[in-house]
């Protein structure tokens, strides 16, 4: 159970960890939640009812309405007993410059190495990025994009909408994948 009074502050009806870095050019809007360990850059821009742990965001990034970033992934073991064992993760997420991230967005935190979104990124709404996937620069993943784990995007790659990506599959530079490819 978290101590709220031990570990976050209310700002602006925000719930916001007093060991968060924020950078006083940067935006948090109402309603949003900022964990232990996240770096915000300078004229990042939050919305309202964003959620973001596990992070460290760049500069000029916009994070839309009601995204969580950070969050533990789905990842699980079955042992012999045929119960189920939820893998601990310890990676964080990292973003980079000038990236947008739309509305009701999901960014997993990374199993063991990190979930990586590059540069000038362009993320839109209801898109799903599972643990330890790395996108490269100026990518753009299209409405309903699913990544699952370990999957990596590498430069200038785009998806159109509702394109889905199996786990540890490379995208290679420049490809342009069509709106509904499964």
């Amino acid at each position: 159970c978290i101590d709220f009074d031990d570990e976050y502050d209310l700002v602006d009806n925000s719930l916001i960890s007093k060991y968060a870095e924020i950078d006083s050019s940067s935006k948090i809007l109402g309603n949003c939640v900022i964990g232990r360990g996240v770096k915000i850059g300078k004229k990042c821009i939050v919305k309202s009812n964003v959620v973001i742990n596990n992070t460290i965001i760049s500069d000029n990034v916009i994070i839309c309405e009601n995204s969580t970033i950070g969050s533990t992934g789905f990842g699980f073991d079955i042992n012999n007993l045929g119960s189920v064992n939820i893998n601990p993760q310890i990676g964080i997420v990292f973003i980079g410059n000038n990236v947008h991230i739309g509305a009701n967005c999901t960014i997993d935190r990374g199993l063991i190495d990190d979930t990586v979104i590059g540069r000038y990124v362009m993320i839109d709404n209801q898109v799903h990025i599972g643990h330890n996937c790395v996108i490269g620069d100026f990518c753009i993943l299209a409405g309903q994009v699913g990544l699952s784990g370990s999957v990596k995007l590498e430069d200038n790659v785009i998806l159109g909408g509702d394109v889905s990506i199996k786990d540890n599959i490379i995208i290679g530079k420049n490809s342009m994948i069509a709106g509904a490819s499964k």
